[in-house]
């Protein structure tokens, strides 16, 4: 069967003005009572979706913004499901090192990512949802994201220009048949990022354009020889055999500007979790400037089910 992104949950397009991501981890009970929890959950999350479409529906007829990702991580998986197969590319992800830099690795069983032009359907859904499983996780991170001006990323740059176009976006974010049993599924990795905005705001455009490898305003890219060694465009780039491979970004901001608490949530969706560990690698090994002023935060890989797979764990396939 080829790739079906009508099967698929939300990951390959529409990034959202208003976006949530919340990281669950399980609290430290009986297997059974945790796969019996999620199991329900399963269900329960696509019937709280489609109601709360209904509800979002626009007063010109057009249809709700509302786009929602679930997701599992290696260790939910083995935990939930150990006499199941899983995804051939889940795993624990383990961390990167780098000459200079690195990135963390951090815990994580399951993964939201809820976006819509609506924050209050964004906060209902994660409200709805956590009332199935607040008995029987723990909050590992919550972050509310926000489209910026122009859908810039918060540095003051176009985010997401090499990503494929949107028409073309599934068959780089869904498993195809060369994992039949998960296929329209997708590897997310979620990865936090606080900025030193006062490092940055203070470097000249044109030092923050070689950086990045593209004009700020115009978002032309850079020639070679006018971009740092290390810029992010060159950095971030993975092209094993000569051949650029692509995954799906839908990276947002978020900010608290009071505290002077802002960054970056890197959100990529991948047909395959190696294009995504690939390019990661390549930044930490060529010391990516935008490395130079963040800290990275978290860093998980979360498989998600296509929502096919999502109602075979409602139905109890999965043990």
């Amino acid at each position: 069967m080829p790739i079906n992104p009508k099967v698929a949950q939300d990951v390959w397009k529409d990034i959202g003005q208003s976006v949530q991501f919340t990281v669950l981890k399980f609290k430290d009970l009986p297997q059974a009572d945790l796969h019996d929890a999620i199991v329900d959950f399963a269900d329960r999350s696509q019937a709280i979706i489609r109601s709360l479409r209904i509800r979002d529906g626009q007063n010109d007829g057009s249809p709700s913004t509302l786009k929602v990702a679930i997701g599992f991580s290696n260790h939910a998986w083995e935990l939930l499901f150990p006499k199941s197969a899983k995804p051939k590319e889940l795993e624990t992800f383990a961390g990167m090192k780098g000459p200079k830099y690195g990135m963390p690795a951090t815990e994580g069983d399951i993964f939201f990512h809820i976006r819509a032009n609506n924050q209050a359907i964004v906060v209902e859904a994660q409200t709805q949802f956590m009332k199935f499983l607040k008995d029987f996780t723990e909050v590992v991170d919550s972050t509310q994201g926000f489209r910026y001006f122009e859908g810039r990323a918060i540095i003051g740059f176009i985010d997401g220009t090499e990503a494929p176009a949107p028409e073309d976006s599934a068959d780089y974010a869904l498993i195809g048949d060369e994992d039949a049993a998960f296929e329209n599924g997708s590897y997310a990795f979620a990865q936090k990022w606080r900025h030193n905005m006062d490092f940055w705001n203070k470097m000249k455009t044109e030092h923050q354009e070689k950086a990045v490898g593209r004009e700020k305003f115009s978002d032309l890219e850079l020639e070679d020889d006018e971009k740092y060694e290390n810029a992010h465009n060159v950095a971030s780039k993975y092209e094993p055999n000569g051949v650029e491979q692509k995954i799906i970004r839908m990276n947002v901001p978020y900010s608290d500007p009071a505290t002077g608490n802002t960054g970056t949530y890197f959100m990529g969706y991948a047909r395959h979790w190696e294009v995504t560990k690939g390019m990661l690698q390549n930044m930490v090994d060529k010391s990516d400037f935008l490395l130079t002023f963040s800290e990275l935060l978290s860093g998980q890989l979360f498989f998600i089910p296509s929502r096919d797979t999502l109602a075979q764990i409602a139905d109890g396939d999965f043990d």
